[in-house]
């Protein structure tokens, strides 16, 4: 039971391990955007620079330096951050394999030491029960308990025989051939609803009349009729 316990405990843990991992990797698309609009904004900051620059306004050109230099300051201090993010959003995902790597080693552990209990459990019974075939005479008995067995094994196998002749395969397999040539019968008069033809190339499904007449004896007559 502490093993069943165990087990159950570690696949729950996955799920808030994800969850952990999705917050630190939303920070770093969080950052990337930050940074992203950073560069934007600094290049649109340059442009009115030299803009006011070639229109000999010194004084706007001046206005938008200082915010130049603020975004430029900001962009580094997103990219610094970034770094990080990803740095920590690397480590959890190599924390989370190694967590998963260790999860399944200790649960095959355990389901293995399930397994080697329940045959030791089944061993116990097997041992207590040639136990008491001493004590009762085992010769006896095994020989009266190998004779139930092959009875009851014999009882089976002809009801299973007498099953599978009841069933009418051959009539099965009539009605399955019957159904394939309806089929292509609809699927041809569609074709000629359509004005399409009716290739000689469509597969047709043909039945066999049973005959009466030996094998042997067909046979025989069509070497005949190529002779003559």
């Amino acid at each position: 039971m502490i093993l069943e316990q165990n087990i159950r405990e570690l696949n729950e843990q996955i799920p808030q391990m994800n969850e952990n991992i999705a917050t630190v990797k939303a920070n770093v698309l969080m950052l990337r955007k930050e940074v992203d609009r950073y560069e934007k904004t600094i290049n649109d900051i340059t442009s009115k620079i030299k803009s006011a620059i070639n229109a000999d306004r010194d004084d706007l050109a001046q206005g938008y330096a200082l915010q130049l230099e603020k975004m430029r300051e900001n962009l580094e201090h997103s990219h610094e951050q970034l770094r990080f993010a990803e740095q920590a959003y690397e480590k959890a995902q190599k924390v989370k394999k190694a967590f998963m790597r260790e999860k399944d080693r200790k649960i095959k552990e355990a389901r293995e030491a399930l397994r080697a209990s329940e045959r030791a459990e089944w061993q116990a019974k097997v041992a207590d029960t040639l136990e008491s075939f001493e004590m009762g005479g085992l010769d006896q008995t095994h020989n009266e308990m190998l004779n139930r067995l092959n009875e009851q094994t014999a009882k089976n196998e002809a009801r299973m025989e007498i099953a599978l002749d009841s069933v009418d395969t051959e009539t099965m397999e009539i009605e399955a051939n019957a159904e394939k040539i309806r089929a292509q019968e609809l699927v041809n008069q569609f074709k000629q609803e359509m004005g399409k033809d009716v290739k000689s190339s469509d597969k047709t499904i043909s039945i066999e009349e049973p005959t009466d007449e030996p094998v042997s004896e067909k046979t025989v007559g069509k070497k005949d009729k190529t002779k003559s």
